[in-house]
């Protein structure tokens, strides 16, 4: 069992809306000392492939600032490309976000979520997600509101989390040095309906049995319903 926290519980989680004055949805998502700030941009130009078929896109960037962590880095625009690592996480930040938006409600409309990790001490891409839908929601009530749609355009909310196993016992919500000594690390993204979107797992010192993998799901689950009944409270003091 860890030290500072039970096997169960969230570190401090704050979701801060409206953080940007420009930004169509803006919020600022605390997972302990990793804060990351979300915006979402409504765009009328959508992918060449969608036009004319009268759907959106919800699509999503991510990046770290050059000192978010310990020691500074490189800024990837100065290296001429993205790692495979940002592309592999702002394409899961797009698709957790899609899994829950009517696309065809939205119109041909596309909106960009961009997440820009400031502080980062672990589960910066379960943040990002988090935090990214409550910028979406604000971007797309204000939608609704401007052009007096009714239909719902998302349908649930949605929720990230990491989970691992230390010392052979599931624990939520990993900081950085929790999941560098993990014998096992996964994310999880959940509807507000206890629905799947996507599992991240891998095991980083020996294999685990499914029994294990299923307490962290359940663990995963119960948090993201925590995380999830705090995007709403942030929403309620928006509006």
């Amino acid at each position: 069992m860890r030290k500072k926290r039970n096997f169960d519980e969230l570190r401090e989680i704050e979701f801060t809306p409206s953080i940007n004055r420009y930004a169509e949805g803006s919020c600022l998502a605390k997972f302990g000392h990793t804060h990351v700030i979300c915006t979402a941009s409504i765009e009328e130009k959508i992918p060449q492939w969608l036009k004319n078929t009268g759907q959106g896109w919800i699509t999503a960037e991510y990046g770290m600032l050059p000192r978010s962590t310990h020691s500074r880095m490189d800024r990837e625009a100065s290296k001429g490309k993205q790692s495979g690592r940002t592309q592999e996480i702002q394409r899961l930040i797009g698709r957790s976000l899609r899994a829950v938006v009517n696309l065809e409600t939205l119109g041909e409309k596309q909106v960009k979520v961009d997440c820009d990790v400031i502080q980062a001490d672990g589960g910066t891409r379960t943040a990002g997600i988090s935090g990214g839908f409550v910028a979406l929601a604000m971007a797309l009530n204000k939608y609704k509101s401007k052009y007096n749609i009714k239909q719902k355009i998302i349908r649930e909310h949605v929720g990230a989390i990491s989970c691992g196993i230390i010392n052979n016992q599931p624990n939520i919500d990993l900081d950085y040095d929790e999941d560098s000594s993990a014998q096992a690390d996964a994310n999880f993204v959940i509807s507000e309906n206890s629905k799947i979107i996507e599992i991240q797992t891998t095991a980083e010192l020996s294999p685990f049995d499914k029994n294990i993998f299923i307490d962290m799901m359940d663990l995963a689950n119960e948090g993201i319903k925590k995380i999830i009944k705090k995007q709403k409270e942030a929403l309620e003091k928006f509006e």
